[in-house]
């Protein structure tokens, strides 16, 4: 059996709100139903009318604040925010309607029915009391509305602040009238059915703002202006080019966004995930707003040639190194090495290297281009070493000496240590580190591991392959 999850601290708090909500409306009720049997007066009746429906509507958002924020489902996806929507949509009605009635009842006593109506303090006291009461639940509703963005609370709130101005619309016409019989102006008994008009006339213009926001909501339109604060927080973050498509639509208290960013096309997978991570998390800040990010890569403006190939590369699952190029005599040469699985016959990786060839020709977009794919074993095995660890160990000294000498040679190199010599598949490996001045450009320092590697390979032939980790010397 599914147990029903508990209520949230913010849901018992939306209930509370709903609860004082209904005892007040059934308190204003009782006493303008009183109030209209003792004096007949139809600004009173349509109090009495307009405390009726604030009663229903407020049964139906305590309703709603309940249903509302029960979790998404499997046949809910979206969650039941929409029951806000649909509550206050009920309660917008309800007071058109209202505010219908009593224009009709209004005309029929002004130009058809006389009806005698009869004021006194005890009313004037009784609509006080209602008022005090209005107030008070209109100020508590309107900030329970705020603090959870409740458009069904907001509703309530609208009813009861109607409420204050119709009341004192309605104290207005009983001492007009209540003027009218005592110094004989017995047109002032007109007064109350103006006095109705007028309380119609704020439903009416209260009740369609309100109706216009709910409309749109339930219609799925973008609340104005967040759009664009979306569009300029996204496009501010650094790895997006540019934010495109952005849809939002609101359902109770909570938005969803589908929002498309590019990005620039070589970004690695990993990197995409870390941003949409965060762009998940601006977006909420905001908004609270379920987030749905869709990334499509493209080119960033200036990008150059380079870039270009690696994102070739990329989209077509390559995995290359050494990228350089040339230009001589008109002729443009495009170098790199393409990594290929180890296993693989030479007629299939020649083929991957075709593929990557022309699309670089397409790229370059010179008349003469000529591309150099050096083809090489994807490393994804770990050899296991076949020499004597104690010649190989005599190896590493004596490489270890000779670069320690060759360290005059070169006065950016400070000292080369922790060198290790390997004998795998027969081949040797040598490997170490260089202490290099910090302030060298890696284009230099790739020189001067370049001289030192092919220099070690000269003094030890039977060295198959020297690999030299540089770093700064003051970092030592």
């Amino acid at each position: 059996m599914k147990s029903t999850p508990p209520a949230s601290a913010e849901t018992r708090e939306k209930t509370r709100a709903a609860l004082l909500g209904v005892a007040s409306a059934a308190v204003l009720l009782g006493l303008k139903a009183y109030l209209t049997v003792r004096t007949g007066s139809l600004g009173v009746l349509s109090e009495a009318l307009h405390s009726g429906l604030d009663l229903v509507a407020a049964v139906i958002t305590l309703m709603s604040v309940r249903l509302s924020d029960v979790p998404a489902d499997e046949k809910h996806p979206y969650g039941h925010g929409k029951l806000e929507n649909f509550s206050a949509a009920v309660e917008t009605g309800l007071l058109l309607i209202t505010a219908l009635y009593i224009i009709y009842e209004a005309f029929l006593r002004l130009l058809f029915r006389s009806v005698h109506i009869e004021p006194s303090v005890t009313a004037i006291v009784v609509l006080l009391v209602a008022l005090l009461i209005d107030l008070t639940r209109a100020t508590a509703l309107q900030r329970a509305a705020r603090k959870f963005q409740s458009e069904a609370l907001e509703a309530d709130a609208l009813h009861f602040s109607t409420d204050v101005w119709s009341t004192l619309v309605v104290i207005a016409g009983i001492l007009l009238v209540w003027a009218g019989s005592r110094w004989g102006a017995p047109w002032l008994a007109y007064a109350d059915s103006f006095a109705a008009l007028a309380v119609a006339g704020i439903v009416i213009r209260v009740g369609s703002r309100l109706g216009k926001r709910t409309l749109d909501a339930l219609l799925d339109v973008a609340p104005e202006g967040l759009q664009e604060r979306i569009r300029n927080a996204v496009t501010r973050m650094e790895g997006v080019l540019d934010a495109e498509r952005i849809r939002v639509r609101r359902a109770g208290n909570r938005h969803f966004v589908d929002i498309t960013v590019s990005v620039p096309r070589n970004t690695s997978l990993e990197r995409v995930h870390a941003l949409t991570d965060a762009i998940e998390a601006r977006v909420g800040e905001i908004t609270p707003a379920d987030v749905m990010v869709h990334v499509e890569p493209r080119a960033p403006a200036g990008a150059n040639l380079f870039e270009a190939i690696r994102a070739l590369a990329q989209r077509k699952g390559f995995s290359i190194h050494d990228l350089s190029a040339q230009q001589q005599d008109g002729t443009l040469f495009v170098e790199l090495h393409l990594e290929v699985d180890e296993n693989l016959p030479l007629r299939e990786a020649h083929q991957q290297a075709n593929i990557l060839e022309d699309g670089i020709r397409d790229l370059s977009g010179a008349s003469a281009t000529e591309v150099i794919i050096h083809i090489e074993p994807l490393g994804t095995d770990i050899s296991p070493s076949d020499g004597s660890a104690a010649e190989m160990k005599r190896l590493s000294h004596d490489v270890e000496a000779f670069l320690r000498q060759m360290t005059e040679s070169h006065p950016d190199v400070f000292n080369c240590h922790e060198v290790s010599a390997r004998r795998v598949e027969h081949r040797i490996l040598v490997s170490c580190h260089g202490a290099m001045r910090g302030d060298l450009s890696v284009s230099r320092v790739h020189d001067l591991m370049a001289d030192l590697e092919s220099k070690v390979k000269e003094r030890f032939p039977l060295v198959y392959r020297v690999t030299i980790h540089p770093e700064p010397a003051e970092e030592q």
